[in-house]
């Protein structure tokens, strides 16, 4: 019988997420039955995406389970199988519990090959993250030469592959992010054109039209709010929006109003797409070999936050929040 630590959720935040909101178990984990594999997590994805769901809003996802352990994009060996597809030593990929160890049927786990990239990066820029920012510009935005692209959480798990997909298609690439450091490196490594700290230039509209003066031709949006309605106002003929997040929302008792003048749209014939990755997964394959191609010809830059053990979690978490993490963060599973 298997011991294994998990993180459940606790209550439902109201507001800000706290510390009370989890609680650490030991629990002992059944016995194997047919069909099924037993998992050590090797590494936990930590993602905005999560803090909706420890609602009960109506959204693309169900919301987690009071009392049950919280779930994200892992990675992790198995240790143990009655399932035909997997076998003991396989490193497998796929949604699993905030644990050192899950018990899981196999479905919607794929096997990765670990001499790839370090097994990190299978979450981070050869996993969910990147391949959201390749579809949301690559169908969405569609950035050219001579075009003006901003993108809003630049040196994030998301924003730091997508402004690096503009430039290399020829725009202009203008970001935002919450700290001085943040922006030097994404001008400096990923090639942004510019990038301002949105905790420093409170005035969004005046500090966007220094560094957009031609407008702004397509959105890549992960932060929403006050940021994305200045953004919206600035958006040229036929601009392009990829509506990814709003993570400065999430945490927001009463929901923002959206930017005024929703007319714009009309007369400036905007495109305006909310999407979801997984309704995309037939396309994970383009995604890999156009990506991988990237990498492996040094063409694509990424940064990690990496936090030593699962107890930790719920800290980095709330701080990937309030945007603490540099690039993707990730959970290193100690069991």
């Amino acid at each position: 019988m298997t011991q294994a630590l998990q993180v459940v959720l606790a209550k439902r935040p109201v507001g800000d997420v706290t510390d009370d909101c989890f609680r650490a178990e030991t629990v002992t984990l059944p016995a194997l039955t047919d069909g099924q594999i037993l998992i050590r997590q090797r590494f936990l994805s930590l993602d905005p995406y999560m803090r909706p769901r420890m609602t009960e809003l109506r959204s693309y996802t169900p919301p987690f389970e009071l009392d049950k352990p919280l779930t994200g994009g892992s990675v992790g060996e198995v240790v143990e199988s009655r399932n035909e597809r997997f076998a003991k030593g396989d490193i497998v990929m796929g949604l699993l519990n905030w644990a050192t160890h899950t018990v899981h049927d196999g479905k919607g786990l794929r096997k990765i090959d670990p001499s790839i990239a370090p097994l990190s990066a299978h979450l981070g820029i050869l996993g969910m993250p990147s391949f959201t920012a390749w579809y949301g510009m690559k169908h969405i935005c569609k950035p050219k030469a001579g075009e003006t692209a901003f993108v809003s959480a630049a040196t994030g798990a998301v924003g730091q592959v997508a402004g690096q997909l503009a430039k290399l298609a020829g725009a202009r690439v203008v970001g935002c992010a919450g700290d001085e450091d943040k922006c030097v490196w994404a001008v400096r490594e990923a090639g942004y054109d510019a990038c301002f700290n949105h905790r420093t230039e409170r005035d969004y509209g005046a500090v966007l039209d220094k560094l957009c003066p031609q407008g702004i031709d397509s959105d890549f949006e992960n932060v929403g709010g006050r940021i994305f309605h200045a953004v919206f106002a600035r958006l040229n003929n036929f601009g392009r929006v990829a509506f990814c997040g709003a993570i400065s929302e999430y945490q927001d008792k009463e929901p923002m109003a959206g930017p005024p003048k929703m007319f714009t749209i009309v007369q400036r014939r905007l495109t305006i797409q909310g999407f979801i990755v997984s309704d995309h997964v037939a396309l994970m394959g383009d995604f890999v070999n156009e990506v991988g191609g990237l990498l492996k010809a040094g063409k694509l830059k990424s940064r990690e936050t990496v936090v030593d053990g699962l107890a930790k979690a719920p800290q980095a978490f709330m701080g990937l929040l309030k945007g603490q993490n540099f690039g993707k963060l990730v959970v290193k599973i100690d069991g």
